[in-house]
C-alpha cells in the first residue's frame, strides 16, 4: 500500500489525496514600505485592547473567527506553547472589541530579524462589512513600520474568506510566493467541530 505521506505532486495536472486530507493553495505577500495613508481610525464604538497570557480568551476568539475557514493551528496548539507566544514581548496581540464583546483579532510577530509578520488578522463573521477589517489592516501596517523593520509579510490560503487575497492586495501587499499545503482534516482529528468549514466537504468518517 502506498504511504499517503509520500504521494508525489503532479505539477502539470491533478494529484489525488487520500481521504482525511485537505489541501489549499497558499499565497505569500509582503510590503517593504507603507502606503501613504492617514492614521487609521476605528469605526464608531470599536476599540483595540492588548492581551497577554490569556490563552483561553485568545483561543475562544480564534475559533469564532477561524472555524468557518478551517483555521486550526492555534486551536490545536499546546497550552504552554500558546502561552509562551502570548507572553513574548516581541509578539503584539490586540483584540478588537465592540463594547464588551471580542469581535476581531490582530496579531503582529516581531520575532524575525528586521521583519514583521502579520500572523493573524480576522473578524467574527457577523462583523465583516463594517469597515473593521480595513481599520485593522491599516493599523497593522502603521504599527509594523513604526518599528525598525524592512519588510512586513503575511500569507493567506484558498480555504480562507474569498476576498482575503484581494483584501491584502488592496492594502498594498504584493504576492511573491505560492505553495500547496496538505494537512489532516481538523474535523476528523477532533481539532474542530464537524460543522466547521462548511465550504469544504469532509472526505472520511467523522
Amino acid at each position: 500500500m502506498e504511504n499517503p505521506s509520500s504521494v508525489a505532486l503532479n505539477l502539470n495536472g491533478y494529484t489525488d489525496l487520500p481521504d482525511g486530507k485537505i489541501a489549499s493553495v497558499v499565497t505569500y505577500l509582503h510590503m517593504r514600505r507603507p502606503p501613504d495613508l492617514p492614521r487609521p481610525e476605528a469605526p464608531p464604538g470599536l476599540t483595540l485592547e492588548r492581551i497577554r497570557s490569556d490563552a483561553a480568551r485568545y483561543r475562544a476568539l480564534f475559533r469564532r473567527i477561524g472555524e468557518p475557514w478551517l483555521w486550526f493551528s492555534r486551536a490545536a496548539m499546546p497550552e504552554e506553547e500558546l502561552e509562551a507566544i502570548l507572553a513574548d514581548p516581541r509578539v503584539e496581540v490586540d483584540v478588537l472589541r465592540d463594547g464588551d464583546a471580542d469581535i476581531g483579532l490582530l496579531e503582529l510577530d516581531f520575532r524575525h530579524d528586521s521583519e514583521a509578520e502579520l500572523a493573524f488578522l480576522g473578524l467574527v463573521p457577523e462583523t465583516i462589512g463594517r469597515g473593521a477589517g480595513r481599520f485593522l489592516i491599516q493599523e497593522a501596517v502603521r504599527r509594523a513600520f513604526g518599528k525598525p523593520v524592512e519588510r512586513l509579510f503575511v500569507h493567506t490560503c484558498s480555504l480562507d474568506h474569498p476576498d482575503a487575497l484581494a483584501f491584502y492586495r488592496r492594502a498594498g501587499f504584493v504576492p511573491y510566493k505560492r505553495a500547496i499545503e496538505v494537512a489532516d482534516d481538523p474535523r476528523l482529528t477532533g481539532r474542530l467541530p464537524p460543522q466547521a468549514g462548511a465550504h469544504v466537504p469532509v472526505l472520511g468518517k467523522l
